[in-house]
């Protein structure tokens, strides 16, 4: 057996790295965002950060085959270029504080960022720049920069699409698909500074299998006519694990 699998499978936190990623799974298939929000602030609580990070990363790309597809019709897709050519543009600065500054310090930092996301989207509050090319370039570098030191691609961007006035399929649609695309583009920027080990890429393939099943249930489970009940469930798990996953409980 390789020795990176043997090294996953060795992890004492494996089946924490295993419910999480199932949970995340589910929520992003039925409310098109939150995936990262629940599973990293429980895997830095587990696992090195950039070990989650890459791992995480890795077992989102399953997504282009469970969600993407569905939603792919109804992208805004220069919208979608323009914030993924901005997001490249920012990962290597967000890589590098990833890979220079304290392990607890980005423990610190991945459950704030959940937290102050959770508490804007409670509250109401949205990005109100207005949805043109310069508003997009800047929250696509914004969010890269975060998602580079973090894995969090999510924050900046989905309350930039909610304030964006696109009608609500769209908004789902331009944030999954966003979502999952720049989990595979931070990857190479990982891997180009020295923290994509390949322990975290076995990682990531024992991840795929049931972040892929909970993206199917996800779906199944999602009834437009139900969204604010999806919503409501959605925070109240990314509220769990952005708490559990704070560095006061060790």
């Amino acid at each position: 057996m390789p020795e990176g699998l043997l090294a996953a499978l060795a992890l004492p936190g494996l089946v924490w790295l295993l419910g999480a990623i199932f949970v995340s799974g589910t929520v992003y298939g039925f409310a098109g965002f939150g995936a990262a929000l629940i599973f990293l602030p429980v895997a830095v609580a587990v696992v090195p950060p950039e070990l989650a990070i890459g791992a995480f990363s890795l077992s989102a790309l399953s997504s282009m085959v469970t969600v993407v597809p569905r939603a792919w019709a109804t992208v805004d897709k220069p919208a979608l270029g323009q914030l993924l050519l901005a997001a490249m543009l920012g990962f290597p600065a967000g890589v590098w504080v990833l890979a220079t500054w304290d392990e607890a310090a980005i423990r610190w930092i991945v459950s704030g960022v959940v937290l102050v996301t959770l508490a804007a989207l409670l509250a109401g509050w949205r990005l109100t720049a207005a949805p043109g090319v310069a508003a997009r370039l800047g929250v696509g570098a914004a969010t890269g920069v975060v998602g580079g030191a973090t894995g969090l691609t999510g924050p900046v961007v989905i309350l930039f699409n909610l304030g964006a006035g696109a009608p609500a399929a769209v908004t789902r649609a331009n944030t999954l698909v966003f979502l999952t695309l720049s989990s595979g583009l931070l990857l190479p920027q990982m891997w180009a500074q020295g923290l994509l080990r390949l322990e975290a890429l076995w990682l990531g393939l024992l991840l795929v299998g049931p972040y892929a099943l909970g993206n199917r249930i996800g779906q199944a489970l999602f009834d437009p006519g139900a969204e604010a009940v999806y919503r409501s469930v959605a925070y109240a798990i990314i509220a769990a694990s952005a708490l559990a996953g704070l560095p006061v409980w060790n």
